[in-house]
């Protein structure tokens, strides 16, 4: 028998064998770029909320001065406003006898006694009823 001699493809024709390798390449890549993907989803998702935290430190803090501030200010009106009108009211209070009333310590409220109950002691049934129930 003679040897046959096979026909060695040319390198222009496409065969089933490349169009897979080829499909496997594909795979391999959009596999690769979701997981690369998703690793830059987290990674901004990571920078939004430091972003987030940063901000509402610093409206925290605002919120926090201006509230100080404010404080600040109106607190010695009211300690003002406040003795005006103890000191106006005090000659009137005076007349009708009254006293400004001294806060003490309050004294502790005795509890009453508490009645000892008397506890019912159950009685029991002979066996021999419960068992005639059936």
């Amino acid at each position: 028998m003679a040897a046959v001699k096979r026909k060695k493809p040319a390198a222009s024709e496409t065969t089933l064998r490349h169009v897979w390798l080829a499909g496997l390449g594909l795979v391999v890549l959009a596999r690769r770029e979701a997981i690369a993907a998703a690793g830059r989803g987290i990674g901004r998702v990571d920078a939004l909320q430091r972003r987030v935290r940063d901000f509402a430190d610093d409206a925290r803090s605002n919120v926090r001065g201006g509230i100080e501030n404010v404080r600040d200010q109106v607190e010695p009106k009211v300690v003002k406003f406040s003795a005006e009108v103890e000191t106006r009211l005090a000659p009137v209070l005076d007349k009708l006898g009254l006293k400004k009333p001294k806060r003490g310590q309050r004294k502790a409220r005795k509890t009453a006694a508490k009645k000892p109950q008397s506890r019912r002691v159950a009685v029991r049934k002979p066996a021999a009823r419960r068992a005639r129930k059936a």
